[in-house]
C-alpha cells in the first residue's frame, strides 16, 4: 500500500490528547502545540501503523501476494468446510492467485486442476465479501456445479447472504456485466 500524506495539526487547546482520522487518502494527525518534533514523529507513525492495520482488516485484498490468498483460503477451507477423504483433508487448492480483472466473473476455479483465480476487482472488498469468494470457489473442489450439494457447504460461511448482495451492488453500482455468483453464473 502506498504511504498516504500526512497532515499534522497542532492546537494550542490540546494539551495531552492526540487524534486522528482519515480524509479521503490523507491522515490528518491533531496534536498539542507543545509537543516536540520527535514526539510528533512518534505520533505520526503511530497513528500511521494504527491506520493501515485498521485498513488490511476492513480491505485485506490490498497489497495482498498470491501467497496472502492462498493462505487465507486455506484458513477459510479449515473453519467451514469439513474434512473429507483419506487423512481428513479439507479442500486444498493447488494455487490460489489474483488475475486481471475479468468481464463476466468475480472469481473462477478449474476443479480438475486445482486451481482459483480471483479478480483483482475484488481488491478493495471488505474482507467478508473476499472470504465468500474464497469458500464459493473451495466448495468447487468439492462440487463442480451449484446443485444442493454445492449451495450446502457455500452456506457453511455464516454471510454468504449478505456478501453475494454486495456483489450484486457493487455490479450494478459500477454497470459490469457480473452475476451474483462469485464465478459468475447466475444458473444452477
Amino acid at each position: 500500500m502506498d504511504e498516504p500524506q500526512v497532515v499534522v495539526r497542532r492546537s494550542a487547546r490540546r494539551k495531552r490528547t492526540i487524534s486522528a482520522r482519515q480524509d479521503g487518502d490523507t491522515l490528518v494527525v491533531s496534536i498539542p502545540a507543545s509537543a516536540s518534533k520527535a514526539q510528533e514523529e512518534r505520533w505520526v507513525a503511530e497513528m500511521l501503523a494504527k491506520m493501515q492495520r485498521s485498513q488490511a482488516r476492513r480491505r485485506p485484498g490490498r497489497g495482498a501476494a498470491d501467497g496472502d490468498l492462498a493462505a487465507r483460503a486455506d484458513a477459510l477451507a479449515r473453519d467451514h468446510l469439513d474434512p473429507v477423504g483419506p487423512g481428513g483433508r479439507w479442500p486444498r487448492p493447488v494455487s490460489v492467485r489474483w488475475v486481471p480483472p475479468m468481464r463476466t466473473r468475480w472469481a473462477s476455479c478449474t476443479p480438475t486442476e486445482g486451481t482459483i483465480r480471483v479478480s483483482e476487482r475484488l481488491r478493495d472488498v471488505p474482507g467478508w465479501v473476499l472470504d465468500h469468494v474464497l469458500v464459493h470457489e473451495l466448495a468447487h473442489l468439492r462440487e463442480s456445479g451449484h446443485g444442493p450439494a454445492f449451495r450446502a457447504l457455500e452456506a457453511r460461511y455464516p454471510r454468504a447472504e449478505r456478501a453475494i448482495g454486495y456483489l450484486e451492488g457493487l455490479s450494478d453500482g459500477a454497470g459490469l456485466d457480473i452475476g451474483s455468483e462469485p464465478d459468475g453464473d447466475d444458473e444452477d
